[in-house]
């Protein structure tokens, strides 16, 4: 088969994999990045330009958008969809799951749990957002922000109460959640491919740190989850009609708290804490289906 990444660097570990597993098994590969590519509308011939070329013969691509280039990448995504390509990640789940407010709204509606969340419009009610939530400490996130930048422990309401208010007066989006004390800095991923958890790791925060994301520091190992952890992965990916996605949940005493799903998750951490071929399970869920 010939298969597409998208990608902007190709020499990511995550790109760099999906290349190894893919010519592992006899196809063809070509790293294209989204934003190079010009999008072709004509009536009942969609194509695709990249570097002067029409881009034809493609079987299947595998978007790996960063949140900085949803808008653009999330057209060209549709754009191989209207040419008859298969995507790992359909262009209407990438935009649903980017969302975050949209997407806790569908995994709500799912019935799946997460922690107490309240959302506003630049309220000058802020007293009453950090009750509802539980009050302090409680946890504050911009709506845009990634890898754990734009989350902040509000330790004391004095702190919670001044930190909404810079927000609000920034015009920045937030969301307020309550923080779950016996996660002890800690969170799970599950990485799901086509309606299986394929691993799981847990994550923990180093010292003094209460995000526990690889980015920043934190530790990942091996896990097994339990039946209603994995249910609920599995849950939160067909909710928002995810193919493949990493699911983050906390562990609380009222059973696993859904905190968000990625449509992009990395492979690094994934693959180095429990010792499986993940690269290798996204290429075979391709040729399941193309």
């Amino acid at each position: 088969m010939n298969i597409v990444i998208l990608s902007r660097n190709p020499h990511l570990y995550s790109t760099q994999r999906l290349v190894e597993a893919a010519v592992k098994r006899k196809h063809h590969v070509e790293i294209i990045d989204p934003l190079k590519c010009e999008i072709i509308i004509e009536k009942k011939n969609p194509a695709i330009l990249y570097k002067g070329r029409h881009l034809e013969h493609v079987d299947a691509i595998i978007p790996r958008i960063g949140a900085s280039v949803t808008f653009y990448g999330t057209a060209v995504v549709r754009q191989f969809e209207m040419m008859k390509v298969f995507s790992t990640v359909e262009s209407q789940a990438l935009v649903r799951s980017r969302d975050k407010l949209r997407s806790l709204q569908v995994l709500s509606r799912a019935g799946l749990g997460m922690p107490k969340t309240v959302f506003s419009n630049y309220t000058k009610d802020v007293a009453e957002i950090i009750n509802y939530v539980g009050g302090a400490p409680l946890v504050i996130k911009l709506l845009e922000g990634t890898q754990g930048l734009g989350v902040v422990l509000a330790e004391t309401n004095n702190a919670a109460e001044s930190v909404l208010e810079a927000f609000n007066g920034l015009h920045a989006r937030v969301i307020v959640q309550e923080f779950i004390k016996e996660s002890k800095g800690a969170d799970i991923r599950a990485f799901v491919v086509d309606g299986n958890v394929v691993g799981a790791m847990k994550r923990q925060g180093k010292e003094g740190e209460f995000r526990s994301n690889l980015h920043r520091g934190g530790s990942a190992q091996i896990i097994e989850l339990s039946d209603e952890e994995e249910n609920a992965a599995l849950k939160a990916a067909k909710s928002l009609g995810l193919g493949i996605c990493g699911v983050d949940m906390l562990q609380s005493s009222r059973g696993p708290l859904i905190l968000e799903v990625n449509s992009s998750p990395g492979l690094e951490g994934i693959e180095q804490a429990t010792k499986k071929d993940i690269a290798k399970s996204i290429i075979r869920y391709i040729e399941r289906n193309v």
